[in-house]
């Protein structure tokens, strides 16, 4: 959160020279060089450190070219007024935040571009530097990057903050200063009068008929509660429980359930699943798309958000997510009979009827045109209309096969109908399905075995090619390595990059999996072509503007802390003025835009997960650098 201070600093030029033993250094300003781009929160001791130095002119500057368009002559580099060696420029330093001490120099390696972003970059890898502290890198004549930290579990402060980001997207409920510090609020949308849409009507629940479905998270910038998206965070987070059931135990977010014997992820869990059980019919098991008003809220505090609410027809997406969910949560829960006794069994239940529901009514997909056409009153809110279902049956079936034993649910349908992997997202969540296959391929019957090994060969094969593919990428991430990375809500898509490379290592503990799952974050964190740092409040480059309407509306200047912008979007679909169009960098800190600033709970899970991940493993690496 800008924790240091860039007052006083001596002029990186100034050491530079002094260290090198140059004698006629003329001296610039001491500059902040956003052109160096890295993890702004910092590296593990034993982890690779790396960070990216962007050049301004055309790819395949040779060494001892200009920067920054300045002028050059033979066998030196001109920079801000201060003449350098052709040996020298390509030098980098790591220094304390005072820039006195030198702990470590290197060399820039070679010019690399992409399509996908302005100008070239150079890598500087420090990796090698194991000493914990606070530095800064500099560069001669460009200056100092952002400060940063080394040391164990460097990333334990955003892994809880990312994950107490739901707690500040919660409905119904008042956030209290002892939780929420200054970004306390009045509850909002207590949900306990909602309306039955035409659209959702039947003989037991006629249109107009009042239920009660409290609880719950706000979806993203808005105030409504859809299930499809529910789903994937929800199938998300309960996945990160069954893979580091013991990282949660000791973990405290500070919510009011904290002082309970239940791990506070799987409390905040439960407030989103409680939810969820209620949107579902208990007459005949669907359940219902969403429950929202029939148009988005202004940028006001939820509290005053005060229009009508609805629940909104059943679809088989929306059911299948459910039972995916539910059987998930069953499983996890059965543990814990004591303190929430009957929980288990009512999910499993609720699982069963929404599966049975949906291999009744395969083909109920949301069209909101075609309802607002027919039922009154129109919804404009958002659609998640998933024409496609397939996927949603595998993650279901491989739910409710795992939680219940019974081999019925893995036979009914094709579990590999191709030799793809996609990755997840609202749309997309049969990947979920394989990896609980994977988590629990040891309880699995022998029907599954044969299957198992190839989907780890198929894993690890993915995971192989994207590897390859960014050692030579400007920025040496797996994220970027295609235009097609940078969709709505790209964030979401660097961290679910992660989340499979973290699947990759545990079916085949090869570090170099851990080692590019790590670099991902580190995108996330500044290593990128904007420079952001991506999650509020964290960085010294961090979204102030998110497209979040407690954010925008609740007089404190900085944005709820722990929430994930959604990231480059070459669409940029909300035409707002973007400084650039290039994929990697169209993204603009801006509550004008939807399409790139907006925060969403199934953008922040997969974040929650990778960090949660990787701080839950490499203390099990100490002493071993990858």
């Amino acid at each position: 959160m800008n924790r240091y201070e860039t007052a006083g600093w001596y002029n990186c030029s100034i050491l530079i020279a002094f260290l090198s033993g140059l004698t006629a250094f003329p001296v610039s300003a001491q500059r902040l060089a956003g052109e160096i781009r890295l993890n702004q929160t910092g590296f593990y001791p034993q982890a690779a450190k790396i960070a990216v130095v962007v050049e301004a002119e055309a790819p395949g500057r040779a060494v001892g070219a200009t920067r920054a368009g300045q002028t050059t002559r033979a066998g030196q580099t001109t920079r801000a007024g201060s003449t350098i060696s052709a040996g020298e420029a390509d030098r980098f330093y790591i220094t304390g935040p005072d820039l006195r001490d030198t702990v470590y120099t290197g060399l820039l390696d070679t010019s690399r571009s992409s399509a996908n972003s302005a100008g070239s970059t150079r890598i500087a890898d420090f990796s090698s530097l194991k000493k914990e502290g606070i530095f800064v890198l500099c560069i001669p004549g460009l200056g100092k990057s952002y400060p940063f930290e080394i040391r164990g579990e460097v990333h334990r402060e955003i892994a809880k903050a990312s994950l107490k980001g739901f707690y500040f997207q919660r409905t119904a409920t008042t956030l209290l200063p002892e939780h929420a510090g200054k970004w306390a609020r009045a509850g909002g949308h207590p949900d306990t009068a909602v309306l039955i849409h035409g659209a959702s009507a039947s003989s037991q629940r006629p249109e107009g008929l009042v239920i009660s479905a409290p609880g719950g998270w706000y979806d993203a910038g808005d105030y409504n509660k859809y299930m499809v998206n529910s789903g994937i965070t929800v199938g998300t987070l309960l996945s990160l429980y069954e893979d580091f059931p013991e990282y949660f135990i000791k973990q405290n977010l500070d919510i009011p359930e904290s002082a309970n014997s239940i791990p506070d992820l799987l409390d905040e869990v439960l407030w989103n699943l409680r939810w969820m059980l209620s949107m579902q019919d208990p007459h005949d098991g669907g359940v219902y798309h969403k429950l929202t008003a029939a148009d988005f809220e202004g940028m006001v505090m939820p509290e005053t958000a005060v229009s009508k609410r609805y629940v909104v027809q059943k679809s088989t997406a929306a059911s299948l997510d459910f039972s995916a969910v539910m059987a998930q949560a069953a499983r996890i829960f059965s543990d814990m009979e004591q303190e929430l006794p009957g929980l288990s069994d009512s999910c499993l239940n609720a699982a069963v009827k929404a599966w049975e529901w949906a291999l009744e009514n395969p083909d109920s997909i949301y069209n909101q045109e075609e309802m607002n056409r027919k039922y009154d009153p129109d919804v404009h809110t958002g659609a998640y209309g998933d024409r496609y279902p397939e996927d949603e049956f595998i993650w279901a079936a491989a739910e409710l096969f795992i939680s219940t034993g019974e081999e019925k649910y893995y036979t009914i349908i094709e579990m590999f109908p191709d030799d793809e992997l996609p990755l997840p997202s609202w749309s997309q969540v049969r990947l979920l399905g394989y990896y609980s296959l994977l988590r629990w391929e040891k309880k699995l019957s022998p029907v599954v075995k044969k299957d198992i090994t190839k989907l780890k060969n198929r894993l690890t094969r993915l995971a192989g090619k994207w590897i390859a593919q960014a050692a030579a990428q400007p920025y040496g991430t797996v994220m970027g390595c295609s235009a097609d990375d940078f969709a709505w809500g790209s964030n979401a898509v660097a961290a679910n990059q992660g989340i499979l490379l973290i699947q990759a290592y545990r079916a085949d503990p090869d570090k170099k999996y851990l080692e590019y799952a790590l670099a991902n974050l580190d995108y996330l964190l500044g290593r990128n072509a904007t420079g952001y740092s991506f999650l509020t409040g964290f960085g010294d480059k961090t979204p102030m503007h998110p497209h979040h309407r407690p954010s925008v509306a609740d007089g404190v200047p900085e944005p709820v802390p722990g929430l994930l912008a959604g990231g480059p979007n070459a669409g940029m679909q909300d035409g707002c003025d973007y400084p650039s169009t290039l994929p990697g960098q169209a993204y603009i800190d801006s509550d004008c835009s939807y399409a790139s600033n907006e925060i969403a709970i199934n953008w922040n899970a997969p974040f929650v997960y990778l960090v949660s991940a990787l701080e839950a493993i490499l203390p099990l690496e100490e002493g071993k650098s990858f």
